[in-house]
C-alpha cells in the first residue's frame, strides 16, 4: 500500500520550514479492489438510471434543470461557509433584494454561471481539461470576493488548510513545482478511460482537492467536477444530481475520508462512501422531482375550478415556477395584465392555498409560492456551525 502514499517535500521559510504533500500518480497502485466496491458501484449505477428516466418523463425539463443546478450550487457554496439560501438566490437573480449578504448570494449565482458555462462546452465537445477547469474557475472566482485570487489562474504561491500559515496547517499541498507536474498527470488521468466512471469520478474529486491548484474555491470546483464527468460520460443526462447535499450532511466524514486516502490510501474506503452518496443524491433528486410534479398538478386542478379566473391564475403559477416570490407591480410587468386583473387572480390563488401574504402590508404586498420553496429548501438551509 506504499505505492498509494504520497511524499513530503519540505519547504524552508523565513520562519523555518514545513511539509508539503505530493500525491502519487493515478489511477492507485495497488489497483482499487473493484470487487469489495462493486456491490455499491452496482447500485450507484442503477440509481442515476432511475433518476435519468425520470427526468425524461417530467412535463418540464427545463425548469427542473433551472432548479437542480440552482440547488447544487447553493449546497455546494454552503459547505464553504456561504449563508445564501434558496430564496435569497431566486431573488438576487431577478434583481430583486436578497435578505443576506449581496457577495454570499453574488458566489451562488456564480456557481450557476460556472456550471452552465462547463456543461455547454462539453455539448460542443471540448474536452474536460485544465483549460476548461479554468475557464469555470474564472466565472466562479468573479466578483467581489475573487478579487486578489487570480480567477481562472493557477496559483503561483503556497496554500494550506487549517492554521494560521504552512508550519502549523492541518495540511499542505503541493508546492508550486510539483503543483504543476501533478496537473499534467492529473489530466491525463481524466482522459484514462480503462475505469467505471463513478471510480474514476470519485478518485478525480480526492486529487484534485490533494493538489489544491487555486487559493481559493478549490472546494467548489472539486465537486462541480463530479457533475461534469458524469455528464460528459453520458452516464447522468442533465446535472441534476446534487451530491454536496451528502457532503453537507457528512462533512466530518467528507474532510476525515479525504485526509485518510493521503495519510493511508484509504481509496476504498472513500469510494464506499462516494458511491453511497451518488445513490443518496439520486434517490433525493427523484423524490424532489415527483413531490414538484405532485404540487403543479394538485395546484392546476385547483385553479382548473376558478371558472374564468383560471386563465390568469395560470400564468402566474407558471411565472411562479422560476420566481416563487412576487408583487402586484411586478407580475403588471412581467406578464402585461392589468392591476386589478393581477389582484383579483392573486386573491383567488390566496383563498384557494397556493399563495401566501408574507410582507404585512397594506401596500405594495409581497406573496410566495411556500409550499414549492419548501419542497425546494429541503437540506438546503444554511448551515449553522
Amino acid at each position: 500500500m506504499k505505492k498509494r502514499i504520497g511524499t513530503y517535500v519540505t519547504q524552508k521559510v523565513l520562519e523555518g520550514s514545513f511539509k508539503a504533500y505530493v500525491p502519487p500518480l493515478l489511477p492507485p497502485e495497488p489497483p482499487i479492489d473493484l470487487q469489495q466496491l462493486y456491490p455499491h458501484l452496482e447500485k450507484a449505477t442503477q440509481a442515476l438510471a432511475e433518476l435519468n428516466s425520470v427526468t425524461k418523463s417530467i412535463p418540464n425539463t427545463a425548469l427542473f434543470m433551472y432548479m437542480y443546478v440552482r440547488k447544487e450550487a447553493l449546497l455546494s457554496s454552503q459547505i464553504e461557509g456561504t449563508q445564501s439560501s434558496f430564496s435569497d438566490l431566486i431573488l438576487f437573480e431577478h434583481d430583486q433584494k436578497p435578505e443576506v449578504s449581496l457577495s454570499d448570494v453574488e458566489e451562488v449565482s456564480n456557481y450557476v454561471k460556472a456550471i452552465n458555462h462547463g456543461l455547454e462546452r462539453l455539448k460542443n465537445n471540448f474536452p474536460l481539461s485544465l483549460r476548461l477547469l479554468r475557464e469555470i474557475h474564472a466565472i466562479l472566482l468573479s466578483g467581489k470576493r475573487g478579487l486578489g485570487k487570480y480567477p481562472g489562474e493557477f496559483r503561483r504561491t503556497q496554500n494550506w488548510i487549517g492554521g494560521s500559515k504552512p508550519e502549523n496547517a492541518l495540511y499542505v499541498p503541493p508546492s508550486v513545482e510539483h503543483m504543476k507536474e501533478c496537473l499534467s498527470d492529473f489530466e491525463k488521468f481524466l482522459h484514462d478511460d480503462r475505469l467505471p466512471i463513478l471510480i474514476k469520478a470519485g478518485l478525480a474529486h480526492v486529487q484534485f482537492e490533494t493538489i489544491h491548484p487555486f487559493l481559493d474555491g478549490n472546494g467548489r470546483l472539486g465537486r462541480l467536477l463530479i457533475i461534469l464527468m458524469m455528464c460528459e460520460n453520458g452516464i447522468l443526462n442533465e446535472p441534476i444530481l446534487y451530491i454536496s447535499l451528502y457532503l453537507k450532511e457528512n462533512r466530518g466524514v467528507y474532510y476525515d475520508l479525504l485526509q485518510q486516502v493521503r495519510l493511508h490510501g484509504a481509496w476504498e474506503k472513500w469510494l464506499e462512501f462516494f458511491l453511497k452518496g451518488v445513490v443518496y443524491s439520486a434517490k433525493q433528486a427523484l423524490n424532489t422531482a415527483q413531490k414538484i410534479n405532485r404540487l403543479f398538478e394538485s395546484d392546476r386542478a385547483s385553479i382548473a375550478s376558478l371558472g374564468r379566473a383560471q386563465f390568469s391564475c395560470l400564468q402566474i403559477m407558471e411565472y411562479l415556477k422560476t420566481l416563487p416570490q412576487i408583487s402586484v407591480k411586478q407580475l403588471r410587468q412581467e406578464l402585461g395584465m392589468t392591476p386589478p386583473t393581477v389582484r383579483a387572480a392573486i386573491n383567488k390563488m390566496v383563498d384557494i392555498g397556493i399563495l401566501e401574504e408574507i410582507s404585512g402590508k397594506r401596500r405594495d404586498r409581497v406573496y410566495v409560492y411556500r409550499k414549492y420553496i419548501t419542497i425546494l429548501e429541503e437540506g438546503a438551509q444554511p448551515l449553522s456551525d
